[in-house]
């Protein structure tokens, strides 16, 4: 059976969520989320957890948190036992009530938790519950774009001393999550192998600080990991069996044609493999963000149109032989 990559260590950054049982609600009254928030705060004492920002939904909730032990799993168990013991009490039911084991994104560093704090913030607007995120309660974003007294436990300071070097940082987290709405996507493309945030010198470190070189059959992260290759001998290799020339698609600003469908191959073979962002495509084929976004929409409906087209067809030859 798969599992995911637990790493730990000592002030470790960590951005957790955890569903419901077959996605059943896991909160469904006031006196259930102020049980979760009471118990967010104890474990925060106990196992000496600095909580930067929350976000309790009706299923699921995100956590965005450091670890000063490498004790997060024991953490974790600790909190998801205690709730379902008082949920359960609660409502007159037994069993499990979350689904499998948490799960855990690990953080480079603090410069990485404005965009998660804002991505785990903008939750209730996403799912359409409020036209208004001053309007949900149960976020840690009230105590982020207000001057409300907060959760004792609640360490909002480091992230809020990089919204602006403005006196007012609780007007300028406002402004940051307005304006966050076009970005948020870029939180989960960056986010590789399914549990690590940050970049590839913190990817190569972590996977020969913390990970074994050997495949594991029950953890595909890891797997993932160690069939990740060079990104340019996938385009060179691509290139030579697409028989192009990979250095005239970079500097050419338009392309047509077989040259366009051929490029836009290449496009789609780094995107599927999941190891690159839309941004690290763009840096390596020379184009736009907004470009590789439109270039892999484009191969994606030539790969699974029913009728033969070129970038069908160059698709199917050369993934068939790079075995991406």
């Amino acid at each position: 059976m798969a599992r995911q990559i637990r790493i730990e260590f000592e002030g470790a950054y960590y951005h957790v969520l955890s569903r419901g049982n077959n996605r059943c609600d896991i909160f469904r009254t006031t006196e259930d989320r102020n049980d979760f928030l009471d118990l967010l705060g104890d474990l925060s004492e106990r196992f000496e957890i600095d909580i930067y920002a929350y976000v309790l939904m009706s299923n699921h909730y995100h956590l965005l948190l450091r670890t000063k032990r490498s004790n997060l799993s024991k953490a974790m168990q600790w909190l998801g036992t205690g709730y379902t013991r008082r949920f359960n009490l609660r409502n007159s039911q037994s069993g499990h009530l979350f689904q499998g084991r948490f799960k855990s994104i690990i953080v480079e560093n603090d410069s990485y938790l404005m965009q998660l704090s804002l991505y785990i913030h903008r939750n209730p607007l996403r799912a359409g519950i409020v036209k208004r995120l001053a309007d949900y309660k149960w976020s840690s974003y009230p105590y982020y774009a207000y001057s409300k007294k907060q959760l004792s436990w609640l360490k909002t300071g480091l992230i809020l001393a990089q919204a602006s070097a403005a006196k007012d940082k609780h007007r300028a987290y406002r402004d940051k999550i307005q304006r966050y709405s076009d970005e948020e996507g870029r939180v989960w493309e960056n986010v590789k192998f399914g549990f690590v945030y940050g970049s590839q010198e913190f990817i190569d470190h972590v996977k020969d600080t913390y990970l074994s070189d050997r495949p594991h059959d029950e953890l595909p992260q890891l797997n993932r990991m160690l069939r990740e290759a060079d990104p340019e001998i996938l385009i060179s290799k691509a290139a030579m069996l697409l028989n192009c020339d990979i250095d005239y698609f970079r500097e050419s600003g338009r392309l047509s044609g077989e040259d366009r469908d051929k490029r836009d191959v290449i496009v789609y073979l780094l995107w599927e493999t999941g190891r690159y962002s839309n941004q690290n495509i763009g840096d390596l084929l020379g184009l736009t963000y907004s470009s590789v976004s439109r270039r892999i929409s484009h191969a994606k409906s030539g790969v699974k149109s029913i009728k033969e087209s070129n970038v069908k067809k160059f698709y199917n030859e050369t993934r068939a032989i790079i075995k991406v």
